[in-house]
């Protein structure tokens, strides 16, 4: 019974003296606008990546556009980042809600992309129907004998 109360008593002390493991920053990105610098960020990094001499050619920094459009600077991002990170369940959730956004965008883009493709098919094949017929040499015939191909004229082959 001593030993269930001195564990008791332990317990209650490390949990009374938690405290928070990062303090909260005085300017704190707010949790829904820091969800959409997220987001930005990973639409950014992954266009960087699947081309990667875009950043080069255009000299974009992603970093710099997303301070720049939402008026934070790379201080406030990175305590900010800090704290929501300290917190693992709710930073879990701010990533839930970027992975669900990209989710949704991939399923438009992807709608977007069959369409696209759709339409180069059937350009495709209808620069494939403005063939005409007289554009086609009428006159020769092609033969294949023995491994040789002989043009021949019609003219040719009637007087035989």
């Amino acid at each position: 019974m001593i030993k269930k109360l001195l564990l008791l008593t332990i317990l209650l002390g490390f949990i009374s003296c938690k405290e928070d493991a990062v303090n909260k920053p005085d300017n704190l990105i707010p949790k829904d606008k820091m969800i959409d610098v997220i987001y930005d960020l990973s639409i950014l990094d992954a266009v960087k990546y699947q081309i990667p001499t875009s950043a080069v050619t255009y000299e974009i920094s992603p970093s710099k556009y997303i301070y720049k459009k939402f008026k934070i600077d790379s201080i406030q991002f990175a305590q900010s980042n800090i704290y929501y990170a300290s917190n693992y369940i709710d930073y879990k959730e701010m990533y839930d809600e970027v992975i669900k956004r990209i989710e949704s965008k991939k399923v438009v883009m992807d709608s977007v992309v069959k369409r696209q493709e759709k339409k180069e098919a059937k350009a495709k094949a209808d620069s494939i129907k403005r063939i005409k017929p007289s554009s086609i040499k009428k006159d020769s015939i092609v033969l294949k004998k023995g491994g040789i191909v002989r043009k021949m004229r019609r003219n040719a082959l009637q007087s035989k």
